[in-house]
């Protein structure tokens, strides 16, 4: 199958005109629905029957949460695959519109919701009233919420200006923080622990962003070999980004679920039921993407390989809804 772009005032069998692509926004508007609802109503299913007690507001958490991983993705994934096409010979110079203001925007007010919950003692506010900003600079917590709200706010400042290039640097912000902020200092080894969350997010960030991109990519180039040889490049680097996640991801489930305690963990516990959830999808991703590979190597058409894509990068958006649940979820207490 071959990339072909749809053709304007198509019309349906019955005669009437359709718009073109707005089978596909409908489309992703119903993805984006259901993705949203994974967060929302995954704390009720994760925590039944465990007999923890869920943090006031887990399911708002857990939205925000995922909505800020899913702007950090995007921006991130188009300067690498913009990167990565400046080594493909011959490339066309047409590129898809820029997300990253968008995403950025996205990301902000994630960040600013976030930060009002901590602001008010980790509770959800029910009036602008009950938040202290001044607050937010006396706590760690506090310090790198803040942190991510005027990073997003500076990389969406850096994406629409002349050198988008520079916004590099406050997503790199936001990873920092997010890693920090998962381990605190009275975790044991909290700068492990950080470590291992600042290659995991870097990577899964690259990994999910960049497929996007490339597809969003191949689209506007249409069939040519440019556009096989840029899926050839991110593939190659995509299977070194699994191999890290897998890594990291394993490592640190092991550091809050001890090896004689992970499989009852992993059912008794809402941590290790939505970790078992989110591995679960990270194979079926990596199946789509050995399926992607395969056909881009094998096929007589490379460019079938972007059907298979185009299903890895949904589950990917499946897997963002999910880590953001995890993050918002108890952690389980060492046995």
């Amino acid at each position: 199958m071959t990339l072909i772009r749809p053709t304007p005032g198509v019309s349906d069998a019955s005669g009437r005109a359709r718009r073109p692509g707005v089978g596909r926004a409908v489309t992703v508007l119903v993805l984006v629905t259901l993705a949203a609802l994974i967060p929302l109503l995954g704390p009720s299913a994760a925590l039944h029957g465990t007999g923890e007690a869920a943090a006031p507001g887990v399911g708002g958490v857990a939205l925000l949460r995922a909505v800020l991983f899913a702007a950090l993705c995007v921006p991130v994934g188009e300067l690498f695959v913009r990167r990565l096409r400046r080594s493909v010979p011959g490339a066309p110079q047409v590129l898809p519109r820029s997300w990253a203001p968008s995403a950025a925007a996205a990301g902000f007010v994630a960040a600013l919701g976030l930060a009002s919950i901590v602001a008010t003692g980790n509770l959800v506010p029910g009036s602008l009233a009950e938040i202290d900003v001044g607050g937010l600079y006396e706590s760690r917590d506090g310090r790198l919420a803040l942190v991510e709200v005027n990073a997003f706010l500076a990389a969406g400042l850096c994406a629409l200006s002349a050198r988008p290039a520079t916004q590099v640097w406050p997503l790199a912000s936001v990873v920092v923080a997010e890693a920090l902020r998962a381990h605190p200092p009275t975790e044991q080894s909290p700068l492990v622990g950080s470590g291992l969350t600042l290659v995991h997010l870097t990577c899964a960030a690259l990994w999910t962003g960049g497929l996007l991109y490339a597809l969003r990519t191949l689209r506007r180039w249409g069939p040519s070999a440019a556009g096989a040889a840029l899926l050839g490049l991110y593939a190659r680097v995509a299977a070194a980004l699994l191999a890290a996640i897998t890594a990291t991801g394993v490592w640190s489930s092991l550091r809050r679920m001890p090896s004689d305690t992970l499989l009852e963990q992993l059912t008794t516990t809402a941590y290790g039921r939505v970790l078992l959830a989110k591995v679960l999808l990270v194979a079926a991703v990596a199946s789509l993407a050995l399926w992607a590979r395969v056909r881009l190597g094998r096929a007589a058409d490379p460019l079938t390989a972007c059907s298979p894509a185009r299903a890895e990068v949904v589950a990917l958006g499946v897997v963002v809804a999910v880590s953001g649940l995890l993050t918002a979820v108890p952690v389980p207490i060492r046995w």
